[in-house]
């Protein structure tokens, strides 16, 4: 039987199925068509591809990427170069596009990409110009629930979810009421709110100080089974660990008893410091975003860099989602765990398990192959800190529906060895 293309001998990892082991698998017209421990002669393929010792993963979700390009000015980066070309099949925007300017994002960036592109649509109006820059933007007036409903529920296919913030810039302008709004347009919508935990933007000059540890435990009772909070290993105040106490919330914790998940979206908010503290108290990460943007990678073809920098939003180290997995490979976390964190743990949180995150026959060919490199690497956090690790994954190609594509990106951070 003649098929398209057959990968040789890659440890296939794959969490909703629980395979761990070594297989062939067959693609024909851009799906599974086989898979087994080996593949018998009467399978020919016009191409072969050996993977012999490589992680051969379903497809890699990005749950928090920048994607708007343009749109979101200098804060928008290209989807593919976050996406195929750097090991990932679908990328979730978080917060770019808004009910306004949902139409835009599918005509320019969602049906043009190679990438599988899907969003979280902004709670405001505005959605993410400039990387919600500008605060003033962003209160409960510049919001429109029916609007917003009304969008998501019309482009089902790619609104998987509400995004909104909840940190002591904001908080100190409009209370937790734009919180309240997300969260109604995502109940209505039948979709899950993301909310970002950390502080975003600077205090009003003439508002009393906030409590950063008043506003989790004011905001994490809203949040319902589904909905995500995101940044956990935050270096900004208003994260998992309570500044009062130096411990987990409780109120976290009783929001993950009652379904609450937590995605990494590591960005310029990552700190070993705090993914330390939170581990050990035993909160493991559900799913895992890179959350790059225009501020904290080096953006191929800019003429603006120092401006870039300086922006509030800037970060220190170069990352990636694979980066990312090699960080809670570092932090202790099973290979098949992390792995979870990006393929069958994401598909379940935007309602996709039944096409994403799996390797399975019948299914698009959504497949990211990855290298375990073994040596001794340096990785380094946006608070400066390095360590030195022994695992790196590095994406090796990709397949977006049977498609190959190299993993050429200039976004991906060097693999840093030491002696």
């Amino acid at each position: 039987m003649p098929v398209d293309l057959i990968l040789r001998s890659g440890t296939v990892i794959d969490p909703l199925t629980k395979r761990n082991e070594v297989l062939d698998i067959a693609i024909t017209n851009g799906r599974i068509s086989h898979m087994a421990p080996r593949l018998g002669p009467d399978i020919t393929a016009s191409r072969e591809i050996d993977v012999t010792g490589r992680l051969v993963a379903p497809g890699l979700i990005d749950t928090h990427g920048h994607i708007y390009q343009h749109v979101t000015g200098r804060f928008g980066l290209n989807p593919d170069l976050v996406g195929v070309r750097s090991g990932v099949t679908t990328i979730i925007d978080q917060g770019g596009p808004s009910c306004m300017t949902l139409g835009g994002f599918r005509h320019f960036v969602a049906e043009p990409a190679d990438t599988r592109v899907l969003c979280f649509l902004s709670a405001y109006l505005v959605g993410g110009l400039e990387g919600h820059l500008y605060p003033e933007l962003y209160g409960p007036g510049q919001t429109n629930v029916e609007h917003s409903v009304r969008v998501a529920r019309d482009n089902a296919d790619i609104v998987r979810g509400i995004k909104g913030h909840a940190e002591i810039g904001g908080i100190s302008r409009w209370g937790l009421e734009v919180v309240k709004i997300g969260k109604e347009i995502a109940r209505q919508a039948g979709i899950p709110l993301y909310v970002h935990l950390g502080q975003l933007w600077p205090t009003r000059e003439d508002a009393p100080d906030i409590n950063a540890d008043d506003v989790v435990r004011e905001l994490v009772p809203l949040l319902e089974e589904g909905d995500v909070l995101a940044h956990p290993f935050t270096r900004h105040p208003g994260g998992f660990i309570s500044m009062e106490t130096g411990e987990v919330h409780p109120v976290v914790w009783a929001a993950l008893e009652r379904g609450v998940t937590v995605d990494v979206g590591h960005g310029s908010h990552f700190s070993f410091e705090m993914a330390e503290q939170v581990m050990r108290a035993g909160i493991r990460p559900y799913t895992l975003g890179a959350d790059m943007h225009g501020y904290n990678v080096n953006v191929p073809d800019i003429t603006d860099s120092e401006d870039r920098q300086a922006n509030p939003f800037a970060g220190r180290a170069p990352f990636s989602l694979t980066n990312a997995m090699s960080k809670l490979l570092y932090l202790g976390m099973p290979l098949e765990e992390v792995v979870a964190t990006v393929t069958a743990n994401p598909a379940k949180m935007i309602g996709m398990s039944d096409t994403l995150g799996s390797l399975q026959v019948g299914r698009e060919a959504d497949i990211s192959v990855l290298n375990l490199e073994r040596g001794r690497f340096e990785m380094a956090d946006n608070s400066g800190v390095r360590v030195v690790t022994d695992t790196m994954v590095t994406p090796a190609f990709t397949l977006r529906a049977g498609r190959i594509f190299e993993t050429d990106s200039p976004l991906n951070p060097p693999v840093v060895p030491v002696q």
